[in-house]
């Protein structure tokens, strides 16, 4: 079948979210097509290039939203009156909360327009959608965040819900659309050959920007959507306009952006035939933010786990003096906490090390953290002040992923004989998996998805909890027996779990799952493609389905046949 994989800031670029489980999804599955729909949202990215393509990808168009993607079109009259019809609607859903049935109405009346007559970009920066909107904040019944909005306001939000709705004026959405002349320049017989409606199945990585174009895909045509989050993306987009930030939006327009996604997220759970979610954790967020359950299907993340086999499989179960934390060193990780913890680590085993190897700091608040938590350590250890990157007789190194002592993950964890997570805030801990390859013990503390990972082969303690984190770590330094059974059994959880060939497998069912429960549609193709599933499966049979005398036809693409 093909599969209409959209992407958001990540796959097929070389740099991004996600990208690296794209890709193991689509080389794992060469059985499949894949064109590959991307939002692109830094022109960095795209100089970066792309990352190389198996052949099963057939196609991929990107969309720059960095810039307005209708060219400044304008509207006559009538479409202005339309576009305010719809704009209404939707700006009444996201200031009122008991008008949230609306919201589905104004965001594919805008679709309609923009896919019939485009100019949506300059219709949303327009004086009349913040007029609009401005009298939707003092509507009646109006929710309480957004009635002191100001002008300033109104033109921030709109001007981030211009961004928001770009996916609704691409020309991917097949004949009839605004830009339909390009798909014909790319050598294809008729516009909707290249668009969404060739998929038999849109894969969305997000709920948000990204699905967008397989809401429109369904509407359109059809077609059933697969939605997949690791992570919660509700969650980033409220973290994104956090009040504590100091580049943070005035608390309007964080009340209306928070009401969009949320908005959108609901309707993607709604209107998706499946959501996968990789960890319980996503599952709960989905289920409150309106998805059905019986439409949610976990599917956890999966590992390369022949990069970790040497370590996973050797007898040698690590230096049992040593601790190792791996990750992006980052306020969420809480290495303050981990660092008093080795503090009494060291004071009831002085033989104790701990490295600490973190990924490059990407940004000011990551430097400034990775240089808060040295200063930390020196003044933990004044006599032994911890070394930069290189691993020598300092109680505590930091090192750099990637760097001389650890070049691959599996090097971390090889000489260490108990892995610890010490975050306060945590998705799936990706780490952890890694450190549960390698068969080692671990100590974790208790967020995300972190004991759905664990099970029992692994001690959780609370977050924030110096003293629970160095009880637990010195329990298993302590006793060689333990950490080794613990280690054998979080490698055996993790190779059942936890790997890509799983993870493939189960979006292979997935697919298969969709498709089988999706109602027949025509698909449109270029002439002479193949169409998938056109014809019963039963056709291609060499038998009798009666006695022997019986002769019946069977409908197989345009013709028939007897069997």
């Amino acid at each position: 079948m093909r599969i209409g994989l959209l992407t958001d800031g990540g796959y097929p670029y070389a740099t991004g979210e996600l990208r690296l489980w794209c890709e193991r999804l689509v080389r794992g599955l060469p059985d499949h097509e894949f064109d590959v729909h991307a939002l692109v949202r830094d022109p960095r990215q795209e100089r970066a290039g792309l990352v190389g393509l198996p052949p099963q990808v057939l196609r991929v168009r990107t969309a720059r939203l960095w810039e307005p993607v209708d060219g400044g079109r304008a509207h006559g009259r009538r479409d202005r009156r339309r576009f305010a019809e719809h704009f209404a609607q939707l700006a009444h859903s996201l200031c009122d909360e008991g008008a949230a049935d609306s919201f589905a109405a104004g965001l594919y009346g805008l679709a309609e327009l923009a896919r019939e007559r485009g100019g949506l970009c300059a219709a949303l920066r327009s004086e009349r959608a913040v007029r609009i909107l401005e009298s939707a904040c003092r509507a009646p019944g109006a929710r309480r965040g957004v009635r002191d909005a100001t002008v300033t306001d109104h033109l921030a939000f709109a001007r981030a819900l211009e961004q928001a709705l770009r996916p609704l004026s691409l020309d991917w959405y097949g004949a009839g659309g605004p830009a339909d002349d390009r798909e014909a320049e790319d050598g294809w017989e008729g516009a909707r050959a290249g668009g969404l409606a060739a998929a038999d199945i849109c894969h969305a990585t997000t709920a948000g920007a990204a699905a967008l174009p397989g809401l429109l895909a369904k509407r359109f045509f059809g077609t059933p959507l697969l939605v997949t989050e690791y992570g919660v993306g509700l969650r980033a987009h409220y973290l994104a306009t956090d009040g504590a930030r100091e580049d943070a939006l005035r608390g309007p327009v964080r009340a209306l952006l928070a009401a969009f996604h949320g908005g959108l997220a609901a309707e993607v759970y709604r209107a998706a035939h499946l959501v996968t979610p990789g960890d319980a954790h996503t599952r709960r967020w989905q289920e409150r933010c309106g998805a059905d359950r019986a439409k949610l299907r976990t599917i956890h993340p999966g590992l390369a786990a022949d990069r970790f086999a040497e370590v996973g499989e050797s007898d040698d179960a690590g230096d049992p003096d040593t601790l190792v934390w791996t990750g992006r060193i980052e306020p969420a990780k809480d290495l303050v906490s981990l660092l008093h913890a080795f503090a009494e680590i060291r004071r009831r085993r002085p033989g104790t090390r701990l490295r600490v190897v973190g990924a490059p700091a990407q940004g000011g608040e990551a430097h400034a953290y990775l240089a808060h938590c040295r200063t930390l350590a020196a003044q933990l250890f004044p006599d032994e002040a911890p070394g930069a990157y290189a691993v020598g007789e300092n109680p505590v190194s930091f090192e750099e992923a990637g760097g001389p002592e650890a070049p691959e993950p599996a090097d971390a964890y090889a000489g260490a004989g108990v892995a610890v997570l010490s975050s306060s805030v945590e998705g799936f801990p990706l780490s952890l998996v890694e450190a549960m390859l390698c068969g080692r013990a671990t100590v974790s503390t208790d967020v995300g998805a972190v004991v759905e990972v664990v099970g029992g082969t692994g001690l959780v303690v609370p977050p924030h909890n110096p003293k629970a984190l160095a009880d637990a770590c010195l329990g298993l330094l302590a006793d060689d027996d333990r950490r080794r059974r613990l280690g054998a059994a979080a490698r055996s959880r993790a190779l059942e779990l936890f790997t890509v060939e799983q993870n493939v497998a189960a979006f292979r069912a997935a697919y298969l799952d969709v498709l089988s429960h999706s109602p027949g549609r025509p698909a449109p193709r270029a002439p002479g493609a193949p169409l998938p599933f056109a014809g019963a499966a039963e056709a291609g049979v060499p038998v009798r389905w009666a006695g022997p005398a019986a002769r019946e036809t069977v409908g197989a693409g345009a013709g028939s046949r007897d069997v």
